[in-house]
């Protein structure tokens, strides 16, 4: 058979990439042997534009049992507990069907914590939308949260936060990324690597379909206008299948019959059997005859493209199969041997007595190239806006205007669609900086939190780069938990651009950064390229999301003011840096200039002199200062407890509009005893920390002295209306 030009095309190959393939077979691929190429050759599964890149980051330090190359990522929490987590993403599938599209997204990033060995405990979600204007926006957000919590709720799994954003960046490349958190005893881990030879190779789980097929390589290519055409490469998922597939592995992990499992994911039996082998430098044989499937007169090249969901590739230790079979046939799940592992590093496949693949392992997983892209480094603005042009605006009408706006408006509407306490373990809900889950029947908790800052990230990469970080470290430290390690998704344009492979590389050198600075490793995570429609692409979005620890339960704080008569304080310098903030874009449309400064040094005090203060006890409520700047802060604490703020006047040579929206990185917010004053200013002081009494609580008014007065009622109001008039629009 002589493969086309046009077939390679399709395929999401370049012609000199299937050259490579010639050379390695040492003669033509067939059909299915080029389709598993494409599957393992594609920006997805390969990472051949960033490999080189990711490698910079930081993924170990004393409390990381597992990074990167594995399911998941896995950190020692103590106590023989660990926590297992990624975040991946789904956007592509989301954007063509958003219901399943998210749905299957939850899916398999639960199936990446659970292979790995551990109950999955919570979920989380970064999605971001298309303008509000875009005609599409309205259904693909609906779409999208319904496929969330439909799934999530199903399967029984909290879904206990994340964050939804708009911008017209993502009117034709939606995002939608899925983290999953799991708890696991450290001794008890499974891995993917396949060990000892002629093991059993058992497929379990739901049948194959023709669902998802080629669902990898469209994650790996640009949208045009026929995109609508590509639904059958988005996977169907089934939430209840799931729960039998998950407790049925928990339950075969109890005794020692696992050898690896692995996820069938993106390139599904595909991508499973290699990596296995590949990291067993083994080989690996499979007879497709056996492979269980819910459609008729199924090809080869379909049952190993296939992307239908809830299964699971497991090896086996020798005479284990019978057990462990009556465990899967209890839940209803399809087990089957379908091959063995050999000594050729090899993939060799069989059907109907007839060979139809032979593929070197080294061929698919380490021949894949590797692409050193070209980049240009980014231009960064150095416009800084004029405070005097901004003076026609009052305070008041420019909060209103953030908190009514679809980013700062209040997401109950979203985050109540989902069941945030099924397990009964969730201490701490959507709403706050981070969520708090409790380790089950133990004294201490974790919290969760995901955090992106697209705006930064295109007005300097590398900045923006560190901020995300950042934020995410003082969201942890915002409820009292101690950082300890981070996943990312990684959203950016078509990497064989300069311009925007120059935002990814400059985004990973900020990241680095702070991760080293702060010790906050990177221990999983998923790398989304080719987020464009006829070539244009989003805006650089990272998202990072966060593991912190608390070690006892009775140290966990909120943003909710506690009471009448206490003090706020302000913990970092406020210099008042406008550019790139909210107030700006909401109130003036203007989207110029360099973002905030990132001080690391000042982070990492500040923030673990938060931390301590409220270890001491000595700390109401807290919360971090981010968009929108202090006064959208307070707001939100005042708004959360419905109880008021009377916030002083800047006492410094500093204009009002710059102190109460400018956007300066590393502050806090905490409410304390005036009792306790005197003592926590010392100790701020005697660590070179800055601080400043800013306001003090009162009853229901929210009120800047001299300024303006509001009831928190009516800022409520304003902060809940914007999504019952956007969902009105037909």
């Amino acid at each position: 058979m002589i493969i086309t030009k046009d077939q390679i095309k399709a395929h999401g190959l370049k012609e000199e990439e299937y050259k490579k393939i010639t050379e390695l077979l040492g003669r033509e691929a067939n059909l299915v042997e080029l389709g598993i190429f494409s599957a393992m050759w594609n920006e997805h599964c390969s990472y051949k534009s960033s490999k080189i890149h990711l490698k910079k980051l930081p993924t170990k330090n004393n409390i990381v049992i597992q990074g990167p190359g594995e399911n998941a990522g896995v950190i020692d929490i103590g106590d023989d507990d660990a926590i297992v987590f990624k975040i991946e993403s789904h956007n592509h599938p989301s954007f063509i069907e958003p219901y399943q599209g998210a749905a299957t997204g939850v899916g398999g990033i639960l199936r990446d914590v659970f292979t790995m060995g551990a109950r999955p405990i919570a979920l989380m979600n970064s999605i971001h939308f298309g303008s509000p204007e875009n005609k599409k926006t309205q259904n693909l957000l609906n779409g999208v949260v319904s496929g969330i919590g439909g799934y999530g709720n199903s399967v029984g799994i909290p879904t206990v936060g994340g964050e939804t954003k708009f911008n017209s960046t993502y009117n034709e490349n939606i995002l939608v990324n899925a983290m999953a958190v799991g708890h696991v005893d450290k001794n008890k881990i499974f891995y993917s690597k396949a060990k000892g030879v002629n093991k059993s190779v058992v497929y379990v789980g739901s049948k194959t379909g023709r669902d998802g097929i080629h669902g990898a390589t469209m994650a790996s290519a640009e949208f045009d206008e026929n995109s609508e055409e590509k639904k059958p490469t988005v996977q169907v998922g089934d939430p209840f299948t799931e729960k039998l597939l998950l407790e049925a592995c928990l339950e075969l992990m109890k005794d020692k019959s696992i050898i690896s499992i692995q996820d069938m994911g993106a390139a599904g039996l595909t991508s499973s059997s290699v990596e296995m082998a590949s990291k067993g430098k083994l080989g690996i044989e499979l007879n497709l005859s056996e492979v269980p499937c819910r459609e008729k007169n199924m090809t080869p090249y379909e049952i190993m493209l296939s992307e239908s969901q809830e299964r699971m590739l497991l090896i086996l230790d020798d005479k284990k199969e019978n057990a462990a079979k009556k465990i899967f046939d209890k839940w209803d799940l399809d087990f089957v041997v379908i091959g063995k592992t050999t000594d050729t590093n090899r993939l060799v496949l069989n059907y109907n007595n007839k060979k139809v693949a032979d593929i070197p392992i080294t061929a698919l997983a380490d021949e894949a190239p590797m692409y050193e892209r070209k980049w240009a480094k980014s231009k960064i603005s150095k416009n800084k806006i004029k405070v005097k042009e901004l003076k026609k605006i009052k305070i008041e009408d420019a909060l209103l205007r953030i908190l009514s706006s679809p980013d700062h408006s209040n997401k109950s509407w979203i985050t109540d669609q989902y069941d945030q306490i099924v397990m009964c373990d969730t201490i701490q809900k959507s709403g706050g900086d981070s969520a708090v889950i409790r380790i089950h029947n133990k004294e201490k908790a974790i919290a969760i939190s995901v955090d992106s800052s697209a705006n930064y990230c295109k007005a300097d990469p590398k900045s923006g780069g560190k901020q995300i970080v950042c934020e995410n470290w003082r969201n942890l430290i915002s409820v009292g938990a101690s950082p300890l390690a981070i996943t990312n998704c990684l959203n950016f344009g078509n990497p064989e651009k300069p311009k925007i492979m120059g935002e990814f590389v400059e985004c990973i050198e900020g990241m680095k950064e702070a991760c080293e600075f702060l010790n906050f490793p990177v221990v999983s995570g998923n790398v989304s390229f080719y987020n464009e429609t006829n070539s244009k692409g989003i805006n650089p979005t990272p998202v990072i999301g966060g593991i912190g620890l608390l070690n006892k339960l009775n140290k966990i704080i909120n943003m909710k003011l506690k009471k009448t008569n206490s003090l706020i304080i302000v913990i970092g310098k406020t210099i008042g840096h406008i550019e790139q903030s909210a107030f700006l874009q909401e109130n003036f449309k203007i989207y110029d200039g360099p973002p905030p400064e990132i001080n690391l040094t000042n982070e990492k005090n500040n923030g673990l002199a938060v931390l301590k203060l409220i270890k001491d006890n000595l700390v109401l409520s807290a919360h971090d200062i981010s968009s929108g700047g202090m006064l959208t802060s307070l707001a939100e604490m005042s708004m959360a407890s419905k109880i008021g703020l009377k916030i002083y006047k800047p006492k410094k040579l500093i204009d009002s509009i710059e102190y109460f929206f400018g956007e300066d990185q590393g502050r806090y917010l905490i409410e304390i005893d005036k009792n306790n004053r005197k003592k926590i200013e010392s100790l701020l002081k005697e660590n070179n920390i800055f601080s400043e009494v800013i306001a003090e609580v009162q009853n229901d008014i929210f009120e800047v002295e001299k300024t303006f007065s509001i009831k928190v009622s009516d800022l409520y109001n304003s902060n809940n209306q914007w999504y019952h008039k956007f969902n009105a629009i037909k």
